[in-house]
């Protein structure tokens, strides 16, 4: 049996304002012990622990989810533990649990359902079905996040398959906002408290977009890191909603300082949004994604999920149209069962900064894809 180990000293706080969803406290109309308060005397409550200063100091275990594909794109699912390198900042770690697509699932499924997406509602709705039979299969809990310009936990974990299923048959249209980070956030919270011996996988479908969020990317990004939340996304893009979008809505990720674009475009040519935007399609975005888990902060453009997808090991895939939508959800179901699941316990690696994961195979012609590490904050001043 596998013995999990939580990350200790490892808090992930929210910024304010998202609160995990938390088991009720007791009532406290009368003490617990054999006193009885006096009549019209209000009990004294608890002092109220808070843990809003805390941060990580170390992490005691780390889980990479790993996909190894061939020359042709098809997915490996034959290699063995042996067959694994693992480095935490270029030092080689001990693997201490192995397993290939059978390790239970915790998912939280956060759908926007704001009124930007009306015409891709209706199908969004029918990948019901092919999310519990493809993505919770048999081993899967899972918990419904829709989010506007709220966020709204629709449903609370449960393995109960037509549970699920209704509530996402059953989404409903919201308000125009799209607050993806903040829902980010909340399934990532959420599924912190998941034990740590369920692989914890956030799935999001929406526009790649955020609008109002009081979360950044970058912070979001760094308490999944902590949490070994992987994240998943289905991007939506409606023909009706970029008819509504204003002409000009480009603005260049914040990959610097403001003001400043530190990428030299090509051949000297001058610096337009245009051409930024054309080089977007070529930037690198696990090094952005590290940019943003070492800064915490937001970067623009139309990079979210694949930077959140590509900083936590998951994988992202874009549909425009209503057909797609279930496929890309198959997909996404096929590779979390056929991933690879690595452990290990850093040694002696517990400094703050970002810590780079890399893993290899020792088979020829492979790709490997995984999360390419996690941030532990300095401690407190």
């Amino acid at each position: 049996m596998r013995r999990c180990i939580l990350i200790s000293a490892a808090v992930v706080i929210l910024p304010a304002g998202l609160a995990a969803v938390a088991t009720p406290a007791r009532a406290q109309g009368a003490s617990a012990g054999p006193m009885r308060p006096a009549p019209g005397v209000v009990p004294e409550k608890p002092p109220v622990v808070d843990t809003k200063n805390e941060i990580k100091s170390r992490v005691d275990e780390v889980t990479a989810p790993v996909s190894v594909r061939d020359a042709q794109g098809e997915i490996v699912m034959s290699l063995t533990k042996k067959n694994f390198r693992v480095y935490d900042n270029g030092a080689e770690q001990s693997i201490d649990h192995f397993d290939l697509g059978g390790d239970p699932l915790s998912i939280v499924l956060a759908v926007e359902t704001s009124s930007h997406i009306e015409p891709m509602l209706p199908a969004v709705r029918k990948t019901g079905i092919v999310f519990t039979q493809a993505v919770m299969a048999k081993t899967a809990e899972a918990a419904v996040i829709g989010y506007d310009d709220s966020v709204n936990l629709l449903g609370d974990f449960t393995s109960d398959r037509d549970v699920v299923q209704a509530l996402v048959n059953g989404l409903p249209e919201g308000s125009s906002g799209s607050h993806l980070y903040d829902a980010m956030a909340r399934g990532v919270a959420i599924l912190a408290e998941r034990p740590a011996a369920r692989r914890r996988v956030l799935v999001v479908v929406g526009e790649p977009r955020d609008t109002g969020s009081e979360n950044k990317l970058g912070q979001v990004l760094r308490e999944a890191q902590l949490a070994n939340v992987s994240i998943y996304s289905v991007g939506l893009s409606s023909t009706l909603a970029d008819l509504r979008a204003p002409p000009s809505q480009y603005e260049p990720p914040q990959i610097g300082p403001p003001g400043t674009y530190p990428v030299p475009t090509p051949n000297g040519m001058p610096q337009t949004p245009e051409i930024e935007q054309q080089m977007q399609g070529n930037m690198d975005l696990g090094a952005l994604a590290i940019w943003l888990v070492r800064t915490g902060l937001n970067a623009l453009g139309p990079n979210s999920l694949a930077v959140a997808s590509k900083a936590t090991g998951g994988l992202t895939i874009n549909v425009k149209k209503d057909g797609s939508i279930q496929k890309a959800m198959d997909e996404i179901g096929g590779e979390l069962h056929t991933d690879y699941t690595l452990s290990y316990h850093p040694a002696g690696n517990d400094t703050s900064g970002y810590h780079e994961i890399k893993i290899t195979v020792d088979k020829p012609g492979l790709t490997v894809r995984t999360r390419p590490g996690y941030y532990i904050p300095p401690p407190p001043a």
